[in-house]
């Protein structure tokens, strides 16, 4: 059926889900939109899987098989926020990603990443752990939403 490609997970993911994807050296994050299928931030050009997409500067906003965009890589459901932030209803989450589907968007790896786009989404706010080999350069990083500074906490999730 169609939800062969999730047999990888550990647990089905449940509708507004992030799902995080294990690339060598980052995460690149989606959101789980039901059927097999994820919203995320892609380079416009290069695969999704490719490491352009952690050097672009723009970002176009995709729906996709999780599987694709897996691309062979390990995935899990991560809702690592929810223990300090309610996600918004399920319905109001697929209806704001949904409605972002082809749009172009900066993209930066510390303040306009696929995980900032997704933690958006499901919570309203963008959230984002550093990866950590930038945590020694950027003790904080613009939220590009409204020009307010994202204080980046550094403790465990």
């Amino acid at each position: 059926g169609g939800f062969t490609c999730l047999s990888l997970l550990q647990e089905e993911p449940n509708l507004g889900d992030l799902i995080e994807i294990f690339r060598i050296g980052y995460q690149h994050w989606a959101l789980y939109v039901g059927n097999g299928y994820v919203i995320h931030l892609a380079p416009p050009r290069a695969g999704s899987s490719s490491i352009m997409s952690v050097l672009t500067d723009r970002a176009v906003v995709k729906k996709d098989r999780l599987w694709d965009v897996a691309g062979g890589d390990r995935y899990r459901v991560n809702n690592k926020y929810d223990w300090r932030c309610s996600p918004l209803p399920v319905s109001k989450i697929l209806m704001e990603a949904e409605s972002l589907v082809g749009q172009k968007m900066m993209y930066s790896v510390t303040s306009e990443n696929c995980e900032h786009f997704v933690t958006k989404l499901r919570y309203g706010h963008p959230i984002a752990r550093p990866n950590r080999a930038l945590i020694s350069v950027y003790s904080c990083c613009c939220n590009p939403y409204n020009g307010d500074v994202l204080l980046v906490l550094c403790s465990n999730f």
